[in-house]
């Protein structure tokens, strides 16, 4: 939302309004801000989910893995776990050959892995039918 638009819509100026946002990002309220990134055109990506287990679920294990992680950015999210798994992660793919690549070049290589368990999706169901965006 632009900030004039959002002015309007609480009832302050422009100016008013930026003041009040810097001293929430001042004050810890506002932490940041987010992109959240979608495909080109609806359907042309496949939405991977993967679910992976650590040889050990030690600090150093679990620093190991997520450094390893953070240099590859085909992966979209990784998320530690209670659970049956250590982490999950998704990943986007044109196509399941694109998967394999990252399988057997990435995620096979990352530190302490035991297990890993794929999943590909359907469809969002949020985003289908004009439901969310």
């Amino acid at each position: 939302m632009s900030s004039a638009k959002m002015a309007e819509s609480v009832g302050l100026s422009a100016s008013a309004c930026l003041r009040r946002i810097r001293t929430l990002e001042e004050t810890g309220v506002i932490r940041g801000y987010t992109a959240l990134i979608g495909s080109a055109e609806e359907g042309a990506t496949l939405a991977v989910m993967i679910n992976i287990t650590l040889d050990r679920q030690t600090e150093d294990y679990l620093n190991r893995f997520e450094d390893a992680v953070r240099k590859h950015p085909e992966i979209r999210e990784c998320y530690l776990m209670t659970g049956d798994w250590d982490y999950f992660l998704r990943v986007e793919v044109e196509s399941p050959r694109e998967f394999e690549r990252i399988h057997t070049e990435i995620l096979s290589k990352l530190p302490g892995v035991s297990r890993i368990h794929s999943s590909f999706s359907i469809r969002n169901a949020l985003t289908a039918r004009g439901r969310r965006r």
